[in-house]
């Protein structure tokens, strides 16, 4: 396909915006809607993002060269506003008589940060109004880790902001009050590779301490969460490189706790710069340049905007499988996202490390709360008929146990060994315990049968919510991990249900929960 530059139009929701890219950027306009108060309303935004297109694309291409396709943002969005983008895309390719691109969004944000870092197979933390999300590259498209199960880390920290009488957007000016605030404990949700923000939202809200310390305390809570679930992908993954993009990247103490974690496991960090991290034509346009290369292009029928659209649904053809990463630990000693396992004598000594990203206080207060619970647990889910290691000694960071010897069911994944995960889940949930992290790394399999390792962020709950969530994280790395998820998840659903009274009531809530993970 003939090459030169690409116009690509951006217009998901807050900022209408134009860019031309050829080998680099050649030129890049923008013209944000701005609400008069609150935060966005759709049909303003679309009002504003129709009054201005045309002027901003006409300011990109004037004097510069005719652009040989046009690539559009097709979601995910705000419906109003994605409809303005898409109907001038099409005018415009139609009127020039040349190829039409339709880019997902959130893809473009990641391509846009690979281009920028120079990084090849990196893990990305994406942190936007609507979406926070860990992303990376697997069998043919952008997997999703690890995502938000309610609201995204933008709007939550604009819906704190609001209440606080605080101007939109709400990130820099609380990253500004933050800068003299000290500490306070405030609610911290992680699900495994999952996290959620409404408890923390609320709490701030409430809270009755100074707007300084709320806004200090509300960033280190929100921050280290992202942090903690990003570095868990880098361990499930084995890869070395991250990259921090969407609009919440331009906070620097968020920066500042990702480079310290990639520090700490010499993992490579990059940031682009300011212009490519808030929604931009830039990343459009680049993104529907190498789309275009690769024969990625739709005809006008075919273009109908998607306000639901995954990066996951994204068939990423421009792009070829990495070398495998080795993710072997040296003999003696195994690293996780948070501890590290030293064996000897039969023995696995279970080490929680301190993390210098988290403030102090909430680093002793989860170490000490997770060890005691995850022994605890481990004794309980035992005598439930879990298979799990038997537990020797407990300090308040340390807990021995039984070395259990066999391989992850990442690697070895059948329907059988699925079915008999099912029904070990099944009897886990039975008795009122959820895991908090059941991937494919936390089930050892040995002499054919399967142990469940790693109870540390395992609670105890009757609640519907609770436990499918629990089997939402086992279903996403599936997704995330293997071509035949479908049959594996069904192989699960048999072994679960055989054990588990309330399997179906469990299962639909866990549909509830992977439909919330849609653009929000």
């Amino acid at each position: 396909m003939k090459t030169g530059p690409v116009l690509g139009i951006e217009g998901t929701a807050w900022n209408l915006s134009a860019a031309l890219f050829d080998e680099d950027l050649i030129k890049l306009v923008s013209n944000p809607y701005k609400p008069i108060q609150g935060g966005i309303h759709p049909r303003e935004a679309a009002q504003h993002h129709a009054a201005v297109v045309t002027s901003v694309i006409e300011e990109v291409l004037e004097n510069n060269p005719r652009p040989v396709a046009i690539a559009f943002s097709q979601g995910p969005g705000l419906g109003p506003c994605l409809r303005i983008v898409g109907t001038a895309a099409r005018a415009l390719a139609l009127s020039l008589n040349v190829p039409l691109i339709g880019v997902n969004h959130c893809v473009a944000h990641v391509e846009i940060g690979r281009f920028a870092s120079g990084f090849d197979d990196p893990i990305v933390l994406y942190a936007s109004g609507a979406n926070t999300q860990v992303l990376g590259y697997l069998q043919g498209r952008y997997r999703i880790f690890g995502e938000t199960l309610d609201i995204g880390i933008g709007n939550a920290i604009d819906k704190f902001a609001r209440s606080k009488g605080l101007p939109h957007p709400g990130g820099p000016e609380v990253e500004r009050i933050a800068q003299n605030g000290t500490y306070i404990p405030l609610p911290y949700t992680v699900k495994g590779m999952d996290l959620a923000f409404s408890g923390l939202v609320s709490a701030a809200k409430d809270s009755p301490e100074s707007l300084e310390d709320v806004c200090y305390s509300f960033q280190e809570t929100a921050f280290a969460m992202c942090t903690e679930v990003t570095e868990r992908a880098l361990s499930q993954t084995g890869k070395d490189e991250l990259i921090l993009v969407g609009g919440v990247g331009m906070n620097k103490r968020l920066q500042e706790m990702l480079r310290l974690m990639c520090g700490e496991r010499g993992a490579a960090f990059s940031v682009p710069i300011s212009q490519y991290l808030g929604d931009n034509g830039a990343m459009i346009a680049y993104t529907g340049r190498v789309m275009m290369e690769s024969g990625c292009t739709i005809p006008v029928e075919q273009s109908r905007i998607n306000p639901s659209f995954r990066a996951d649904q994204v068939n990423v053809t421009w792009r070829t499988e990495p070398d495998n990463k080795s993710t072997h630990a040296e003999e003696n000693t195994a690293r996780g996202a948070e501890a590290i396992v030293r064996f000897s004598d039969g023995s696995a000594a279970k080490i929680r490390t301190s993390k210098q990203y988290r403030h102090s206080e909430l680093d002793r207060r989860l170490i000490t709360e997770r060890t005691r619970a995850e022994a605890r647990l481990i004794v309980e889910a035992r005598k439930a008929g879990v298979r799990t290691p038997i537990i020797r000694d407990i300090s308040h960071d340390t807990i021995i146990m039984e070395h259990i010897t066999g391989r992850k069911l990442r690697e070895t994944l059948t329907p059988l060994l699925l079915e008999e995960a099912g029904r070990m889940v099944g009897k886990l949930h039975s008795a009122q315990i959820v895991h908090g992290d059941l991937t494919t790394c936390n089930f050892l399999v040995k002499d054919r049968k399967i142990w469940l390792i790693d109870f540390g962020l395992a609670t105890t709950s009757a609640e519907l919510e609770h436990r499918g969530v629990d089997v939402h994280v086992l279903f996403q790395v599936l997704e995330s991990t293997s071509p035949e998820s479908d049959v594996l998840k069904e192989a699960f659903i048999r072994g679960y249900r055989e054990i588990m009274p309330q399997a179906n009531d469990i299962l639909e809530r866990e549909h509830e929960i992977e439909l919330r993970g849609r653009y929000l």
